[in-house]
């Protein structure tokens, strides 16, 4: 298998490091950038198969390099480095677009987890869905898998990554019932007690941004004692 490529954005460089030695266990190519003006230029030099980035940097953060990364029309998946105070930035990120997180201080051995659940995940769209080219429709929905991009009744709907990795998952798979603990599986690409309620809200979040009325959910609904599905005949009514 050919070396992964992944830049960390790490402005202290003890942890940069270690985290360099625990990514070439696993078979990756690691490049540091200390501060915020030598990420940004990294970030878009090359390819990358995996962004790891704190957000508290000197020069642009890493909110403004998220930011930055996700008006790509090329998806590149990104974990950031948080603190445990700061609720608000890892919220922000996640809507810019991030697809985990982990907080300072972590264990290295939870990081490379969740690093290899990205790279399981990626693999398992691509085997699936090689070169990407797909587009779906469901009701009031227009999911363009490519551009990552959703549309109901025609407007743009802004998702953050995981929304939309959770809403790809439901399209691919309609009217099929998932459990949280198989959501979490398949869209995190981990599952572990204790997380399920990661699952109820961003069900919550996506219900907020495509249900004409999320308090009455039609598209995305639950199945009582199981968990939930994308209904692929909504009754709702285009606009």
């Amino acid at each position: 298998m050919d070396q992964r490529k992944v830049l960390v954005i790490e402005d202290e460089r003890d942890i940069a490091e270690l985290l360099a030695l625990h990514l070439r266990d696993i078979n990756c190519e690691a490049t540091l950038a200390a501060d915020g003006h030598e990420g940004m230029r990294q970030a878009f030099a090359r390819c990358w198969d995996l962004v790891i980035l704190d957000l508290r940097l000197p020069g642009p953060d890493g909110l403004s390099i998220c930011r930055a990364l996700r008006r790509e029309s090329r998806y590149v998946p990104i974990l950031m480095l948080t603190s445990k105070s700061s609720e608000l930035d890892r919220v922000l990120g996640l809507e810019l677009g991030a697809d985990d997180y982990v907080t300072k201080p972590f264990s290295v051995s939870e990081l490379m987890a969740r690093v290899k659940a990205i790279f399981r995940r990626v693999e398992s769209l691509e085997k699936r869905y090689p070169g990407g080219a797909e587009a779906l429709a469901i009701g009031p929905l227009q999911i363009d898998a490519t551009g990552r991009q959703v549309l109901v009744n025609n407007e743009i709907v802004p998702l953050t990554a995981r929304e939309f990795d959770l809403l790809l998952h439901f399209a691919r798979h309609p009217n099929c019932v998932f459990s949280r603990a198989q959501l979490l599986d398949s869209v995190w690409g981990y599952g572990h007690d204790g997380y399920e309620h990661t699952v109820n809200s961003h069900i919550n979040r996506l219900r907020a941004k495509i249900e004409p009325d999320p308090a009455q959910p039609e598209l995305i609904v639950t199945v009582w004692g199981v968990g939930y599905k994308l209904d692929a005949q909504p009754q709702v009514q285009a606009a």
